[in-house]
C-alpha cells in the first residue's frame, strides 16, 4: 500500500518518520504544506488522516511489529497518555524538567508502557532527538542515567532506521550516536554490533560490516531463520543464554528470524511448568522471537517419515539387548536385525506403535554405515517406545524421535536456513547431514559455537535437577544456581549477563570461564545508580561517644548515591552516641583524629577495654572544623537509638568446591 507523508519542510514530525521507519513502512514525503499546518497521511484510496499522534496512533496500528500500540485498554490508554505528554519537549523552559520527570520513571522501567516497546517510546524519543545539541549535551553528562539508557538502549536497537531519520530531518543539531558494546569474534577485537539494555542489535546494512565478522554460510539478508530449541526438562541457564543471544545477534544482523521450538521428545522429563518458565526466562533476555513451536506439533509427519524410510530401506526395527547393540555400535558389528524385510520392519514398527510387550523390546535405527569411523554414523536409534505420558498431548503416542531423527526433520519442515549449535555437537553434524539427505530435504546450515563452560558450575540441566529434587538448593531460582532465575534473584542485570554472553562472541574456542568477570560487568551497570546504606555488624561493634555531641538528636536528609541523584534520599540522625565496626575500632589510637563519614572529624581521647583485652568503649569529641583529607580513618557509623533496622547479609559461595568439575561418563550409543 502507497502512503504518501506531507508535512512542513519547517516542523517535520519525527516520531512518525521514525516509526514507519522501524515499522518497516514504506512513506513518500512531501515537504511542501505551509509552515505550522499540521502533517497529514494520504493512503493509496484517496483517503487522508491528519495530526502527529493520529499518523502515530495509524502507524502503530498496521505495523507488524507486536503490541507496537494496539493492547490492552489500560496499557492503551498509558501510550495514549504519553503522546500527550511527548510535545513539552519542545518547551524550552520546561525541558529539564520534563527530562527529570522520565529519569525518575525509568528508574523501574525498561520501557514506558509494559515490557515491549510502543509508539510512546519513540514519542518521547523523537521529542529528546528533536531538540539536537541541546539533548547532546545532557546526554554526556550522568545528570539523567536513566533516562540516557533507555534512550541509547532505542537507539542502538533500532540503529539503521533512526540514525537515516536523524541524518535527513535533525541533522548536525544531534548526532543520534548510541553507546556501544562491542561483539567479540575470533581473533578480531573490533567489530561493529552493539549491545543494548534487553537485545542485540547489529550493522544491519550488509555493505557497513567489518570483513572481519564471523558470518553464516551462505546467508542471504532477509532470508535467514534460525531456531533456539531447548527441551523443556529444567529452567534457562547461563549456557543456553548464550545460545539464545546468538541466535538473535545473527537474526537481527541478516535482517532474519529467530523462533523458539520446545524440543520435547522425552515425556520422562519433561512438563509444562518448564515450558512456561523458559518463555519467561527467554523474554527476561529479550529474545524477539517471531514463533513458538513444539516438536511434538510435528509428531505425525515425524511418523510418516519414519514409516517412509522403513519402506525405503533405509531404516529397520531392532531388538537387539541395549548394551549388546551399545557393544555393536563400538566396535562397527552390523545387528542381526539390519537385514530384516520390509514386511518384518513394518510389523515390528506397529507393534512399537501400539506398545505392546513385543514392540517394547524395539526401537527403529537409521540404516547409514555401520563400519563409519564416525561412531554417530552407526545406525543411530530414530524412534524408542515409552509409556509415560506427555505433558501436552497425554498417551497418544507410544513412541516417541530421539534428538538425532527430528532436529534436521523439523529444522527443515519450519524452513530453517542456519542450525547453531555448540561444538560437543560436532561429531553428530555428519549425522544430521545425512539423515536430512535420506529424508529428501535440502541441507540446513550448521554454524558451531563454543560451550560456555563456568568454573564452579555445573551446567548439565539433568544434574542441576538433583540438587532441586534432594532439597539441596531452595529452588530453580536458588541465588547460587546457575540458572538465568538464579543469578538475577542474586543481583545481575539482564544487562550485564548479556553484555558478557555477547563478549565471548560466536568463538569456537573452548574456554572455561571465571564468574568474577561478570559480577566486575554487573558492578560498572549497578554501581553508577545503586542507592548507598550504611551497616554496622551487630555483633561485633563498639560504642563511641561524643562528650560535646548532640545530646538531642538531629536529622539532615542526605542523598542514597551522591553523584546520583536518581537513587533517592534518606534521612540520617546525628547523635552523641553513635556505633562503629570492631575492626575500625581497634585500629583507632588514643589522641587520634578520625573522620565519621557524612558528618566530620572527631578526636578519640579514651579507648575502654574489657577484661579479655577487647575494645568495648571509645570516648572522643568533635573536631568538625578538622581537614579530613589529613585523617587515615573514615569510618562508617550509625547512631545509637531503637530505630535502627536489623537485616541478615548473605555471603553465597559455590554449590561446587571443585573449579573444573570432571565425569567419568559412559556415553550412550543408542538412546
Amino acid at each position: 500500500m502507497e502512503i504518501k507523508l506531507s508535512f512542513a519542510a519547517d516542523t517535520p514530525p519525527l516520531a512518525v518518520l521514525a516509526a514507519a521507519k522501524i515499522a518497516g513502512l514504506s512513506l513518500t514525503t512531501d515537504k511542501t504544506l505551509a509552515p505550522g499546518s499540521p502533517p497529514a497521511l494520504l493512503l493509496s484510496n484517496g483517503q487522508k488522516l491528519q495530526g502527529a499522534h493520529v499518523l502515530l496512533r495509524y502507524i502503530g496500528r498496521v505495523a507488524s511489529i507486536q503490541n507496537f500500540y494496539e493492547r490492552d485498554p489500560f496499557e492503551s490508554s498509558q501510550i495514549d497518555e504519553w503522546l500527550d505528554y511527548a510535545p513539552i519537549f519542545c518547551s524550552g523552559s520546561e525541558f529539564e524538567g520534563a527530562c527529570s520527570c522520565v529519569d525518575k520513571y525509568l528508574l523501574q522501567h525498561t520501557f514506558l508502557v509494559g515490557n515491549g516497546l510502543s509508539i510512546a517510546d519513540i514519542a518521547i524519543w523523537a521529542g529528546l532527538a528533536g531538540t539536537g545539541v541541546r539533548w547532546e549535551s545532557l546526554r554526556k553528562s550522568k545528570k539523567y542515567q536513566n533516562l540516557v539508557r533507555w534512550f541509547n538502549s532505542i537507539s542502538a536497537e533500532y540503529d539503521a532506521a533512526l540514525s537515516e531519520v536523524l541524518q535527513a530531518y535533525v541533522g548536525k543539531k544531534g548526532s543520534g550516536k548510541s553507546v556501544t558494546l562491542k561483539l567479540k569474534e575470533p581473533k578480531v577485537s573490533n567489530t561493529q554490533s552493539t549491545v543494548l539494555e534487553n537485545g542485540v542489535n547489529l550493522d544491519e546494512m550488509a555493505g557497513s560490516r567489518s570483513a572481519s565478522e564471523v558470518d553464516l554460510p551462505e546467508a542471504e539478508i532477509g532470508k535467514v531463520k534460525l531456531r533456539f530449541a531447548p527441551e523443556p526438562s529444567g529452567y534457562l541457564h547461563i549456557g543456553h543464554s548464550k545460545a539464545a543471544l546468538l541466535n538473535q545477534y545473527f537474526a537481527e544482523r541478516y535482517k532474519g528470524q529467530v523462533i523458539v521450538r520446545f524440543d520435547d521428545t522425552n515425556p520422562d522429563k519433561e512438563s509444562s511448568e518448564f515450558v512456561e518458565n523458559l518463555l519467561k526466562d527467554i523474554e527476561t533476555l529479550g529474545i524477539k522471537y517471531s514463533a513458538v513451536t513444539h516438536t511434538s506439533d510435528y509428531f505425525p509427519q515425524l511418523m510418516e517419515m519414519a514409516e517412509r524410510l522403513i519402506r525405503g530401506g533405509k531404516a529397520y526395527v531392532d531388538d537387539t539387548p541395549r548394551e549388546q547393540m551399545q557393544h555393536e555400535r563400538m566396535e562397527g558389528i552390523e545387528s542381526r536385525c539390519r537385514n530384516n524385510s520390509v514386511e518384518e520392519n513394518l510389523k515390528l514398527w506397529t507393534e512399537m506403535i501400539a506398545g505392546s510387550t513385543r514392540g517394547l523390546m524395539c526401537c527403529l535405527r537409521g540404516k547409514l554405515d555401520m563400519q563409519d569411523p564416525n561412531k554417530s554414523l552407526r545406525d543411530p536409534v530414530y524412534y524408542r517406545c515409552n509409556l509415560t505420558p506427555h505433558h501436552r498431548i497425554g498417551s497418544k503416542y507410544r513412541v516417541y524421535p530421539t534428538y538425532d531423527f527430528c532436529c534436521p526433520f523439523v529444522d527443515a519442515v519450519e524452513g530453517i536456513t542456519h542450525a547453531l549449535r555448540s561444538s560437543e555437537y560436532h561429531d553428530r553434524n555428519d549425522q544430521y547431514y545425512r539423515i536430512q539427505m535420506d529424508m529428501g530435504f535440502k541441507k540446513v546450515h550448521i554454524y558451531e559455537f563454543s560451550r560456555l563452560n563456568m568454573v564452579y558450575t555445573l551446567l548439565s540441566k539433568r544434574k542441576l535437577l538433583w540438587f532441586v529434587q534432594n532439597g539441596k538448593v531452595e529452588g530453580w531460582d536458588d541465588p547460587r544456581f546457575p540458572t538465568v532465575r538464579g543469578i538475577v534473584r542474586r543481583g545481575l542485570k539482564v544487562e550485564a549477563l548479556i553484555q558478557f554472553i555477547l563478549e565471548q562472541g560466536a568463538s569456537k574456542n573452548l574456554n572455561l570461564m571465571e564468574w568474577d568477570k561478570l559480577w566486575a560487568i554487573n558492578k560498572k551497570i549497578i554501581d553508577p545508580v545503586c542507592p548507598r546504606h550504611t551497616a554496622i555488624i551487630e555483633e561485633r561493634r563498639v560504642l563511641l561517644i561524643l562528650s560535646d555531641g548532640p545530646k538531642d538528636p538531629f536529622l539532615r536528609i542526605l542523598p542514597k548515591h551522591k553523584k546520583y541523584e536518581g537513587a533517592g534520599e534518606k534521612a540520617v540522625t546525628y547523635s552523641n552516641r553513635i556505633w562503629i565496626d570492631y575492626v575500625d575500632a581497634e585500629s583507632i589510637s588514643v589522641s587520634e583524629e578520625v573522620t565519621l563519614k557524612d558528618w566530620g572529624n572527631a578526636i578519640v581521647k579514651e579507648i575502654k577495654k574489657d577484661q579479655d583485652g577487647n575494645v568495648s568503649e571509645l570516648v572522643g569529641v568533635l573536631h568538625l572544623e578538622g581537614n579530613v583529607k589529613k585523617t587515615k580513618l573514615k569510618l562508617t557509623w550509625l547512631p545509637d537509638t531503637n530505630e535502627l533496622v536489623r537485616l541478615n547479609l548473605v555471603d553465597f559461595d559455590y554449590l561446587i568446591t571443585k573449579k573444573k568439575v570432571m565425569f567419568s561418563v559412559k556415553k550412550e550409543c543408542c538412546f
